[in-house]
């Protein structure tokens, strides 16, 4: 999880962060270099005061470059005695909350995309607890931290197992115990 909150630099230097874009994008590279199938999540505020369809648009292109597997993503709000809280917000609620449901919509496309490619792969998974909706299955978190469903026994809670994943779900993925 690296925060990175704009792809505008614009944004980001109004935010008063000390990196850029490209900064961001040079340290993924090299994360995914040592680990190619690392999975990145972020945060995300969209209508920082004064923020263009541009400086929106700069975060799209970001979370479409980097590939963004999860995140953090809320609409600007002030808070008070932050530089930004006297600034002067010149775009509507109804854009900001349009504009967080195409960043979320991205995401989660992104997401899907992943969740997708990982049907028919081994997994190793750390078992966490029974399932919530399903009283008679297990759940854990694969390496790249998503949930994943599987009928198995209780005494598995707690161990690292492997599961090959049989499907993908908008919020989890469903395996079987891999021998």
């Amino acid at each position: 999880h690296l925060p990175v909150q704009s792809g505008s630099n614009r944004i980001l230097e109004l935010m008063k962060r000390k990196y850029t874009v490209e900064g961001y994008i040079a340290k993924i590279s090299k994360l995914k270099k040592m680990r190619p199938n690392i999975s990145i999540s972020s945060d995300f505020i969209v209508g920082f005061p004064s923020e263009t369809e541009n400086d929106f648009q700069q975060t799209m292109s970001l979370i479409e470059t980097i590939g963004f597997d999860q995140s953090f993503s809320f609409i600007f709000s002030p808070r008070p005695q932050t530089p930004a809280a006297s600034m002067k917000d010149p775009i509507s609620y109804e854009e900001k909350l349009d504009r967080l449901k195409q960043l979320q919509a991205k995401i989660s496309s992104n997401s899907m995309k992943i969740s997708k490619s990982m049907i028919g792969t081994n997994q190793k998974v750390l078992v966490e607890k029974r399932s919530k909706k399903i009283n008679t299955q297990l759940t854990g978190r694969t390496e790249n931290n998503r949930w994943v469903n599987f009928d198995g026994p209780e005494n598995l809670i707690g161990q690292f197992i492997n599961l090959t994943i049989t499907e993908a779900l908008p919020n989890s993925l469903r395996g079987r115990l891999y021998h």
